[in-house]
């Protein structure tokens, strides 16, 4: 993705870490004849990050604090108790009434801010979506939670009556096939439920876009248009999928509102991350830090303190639900600063990507530019903010790194002539 609206976590490097030998490009340029954003426009994309920051910190505090309260304390054992002895108070009911339960919870618990960030994104014009559809989308997101919680709950306590002990050991690799398998399944299940996707009509942009794709030496089966619109003002662009089900999807609010050229900056950054195998390499790494925190959750529910805190006597008690929850949310909240840090050092190298596959360091600037006005970005966000919870480098960071990578080629503006772009289209008018 190259623009987030909200600074957010990349799914497919959660609880993994990942070295790069190249650095994050942060150079400033030696002068800037003329500024990139005015002074509205980075007022504009302050007060929008100062408006929903509440909400967000907000939204997470809470969830943490919830599952904290309901797995340190007897107030979780409780829970599952009285959920389960309503469906029959066997062993079975207990897990799954007690896992529907955190999920309706946590769930309900994050609606207001949802919608706090919600109200405050459509005062800023990002939103097109009414109220009705919102809450459909909430339905649609609890109902794919339930979907993927309860099977995974029933499995992991059915290897806790196995083993209390020793659990941990074949739920580590189960964790990692099942980080794989989503990744995997992702764009096939999951993105249909909340987007519709139309093939790209033929024309001079679905070819550009399939010639860069083949001169990069990345297969994608085909170029599709998602329903962005239907929710929002933001432009996007990603690849998705592996092998043959591997496609370039673009917004159509990028289309839009995006010159032809700048679609390819885009496409070519996504590319960026396909050539640099980042999904599947993510992935792995994701697979790795899931067995991970799984064998350190087997060692702190092992735990007799923490255990009698949460009123559970082993394991493979149905009350040591909540506290199992409980530790897996601490764990990834304190790798999300990590997370963070991996993701915009790959999202820099797909910039470098892009900037290599079609030499146009100046197209380059004016589609971050396109992106960060139209999301309404903060575009040189506090520093602190930035280390913690941004999965991008800042827009002006990355429109430095392009001019820094222009200044060391000597390259004139836009791509040089015979250079890598030959073959694509030229920026019309």
């Amino acid at each position: 993705m190259l623009d987030p609206p909200l600074f957010t976590l990349h799914p497919a490097l959660a609880g993994a870490t990942l070295p790069m030998n190249q650095p994050d490009p942060t150079p400033a340029p030696a002068h800037t004849p003329a500024p990139d954003f005015t002074p509205a426009e980075r007022a504009r994309g302050r007060a929008l990050r100062r408006a929903q920051l509440p909400w967000a910190l907000g939204g997470r505090l809470a969830g943490l604090a919830l599952t904290l309260v309901l797995g340190l304390t007897p107030a979780g054992a409780a829970l599952v108790t009285a959920t389960g002895h309503w469906f029959g108070g066997s062993r079975t009911a207990g897990v799954l009434a007690g896992a529907a339960a955190l999920v309706v919870l946590g769930q309900a618990l994050q609606l207001p801010f949802g919608a706090g960030a919600r109200t405050v994104r459509a005062r800023f014009g990002l939103v097109t979506q009414g109220w009705a559809g919102w809450a459909l989308d909430a339905v649609r997101s609890f109902g794919l939670t339930l979907l993927l919680v309860l099977p995974l709950v029933l499995g992991l306590f059915a290897l806790t009556a196995w083993s209390p002990r020793h659990w941990w050991l074949p739920a580590a690799g189960a964790a990692a096939l099942l980080t794989v398998a989503l990744s995997f399944l992702h764009p096939l299940l999951i993105e249909p439920v909340f987007n519709r996707f139309a093939p790209m009509p033929p024309g001079e942009l679905r070819t550009a876009l399939l010639a860069l794709a083949e001169r990069d030496g990345v297969r994608v089966a085909d170029v599709l248009v998602a329903d962005a619109s239907r929710r929002t003002t933001a432009l996007n662009a990603y690849v998705s999928g592996f092998g043959a089900t591997r496609r370039i999807v673009a917004y159509d609010t990028l289309l839009s509102a995006a010159e032809p050229r700048e679609v390819e900056l885009v496409v070519a950054h996504e590319l960026g991350h396909v050539k640099h195998r980042d999904v599947p390499l993510g992935t792995a790494l994701g697979a790795v830090g899931a067995a991970v925190a799984v064998a350190v959750l087997g060692l702190l529910a092992d735990w007799h303190p923490l255990l009698a805190a949460a009123g559970a006597d082993d394991a493979a008690d149905p009350r040591a639900l909540p506290l199992l929850a409980a530790v897996a949310a601490l764990l990834g909240a304190l790798s999300g600063p990590a997370q963070c840090a991996v993701s915009r050092r790959i999202e820099a190298r797909a910039d470098r990507h892009a900037l290599e596959l079609t030499g146009d360091a100046e197209q380059f600037v004016a589609m971050q530019r396109r992106l960060a006005v139209v999301n309404v970005s903060d575009v040189d966000p506090p520093r602190l903010l930035e280390l913690l919870f941004a999965t991008h480098p800042s827009a002006t960071r990355r429109i430095a790194a392009a001019r820094a990578w222009q200044a060391g080629r000597g390259l004139a503006a836009g791509p040089a002539a015979g250079g890598p772009t030959a073959g694509t289209r030229p920026t019309p008018g």
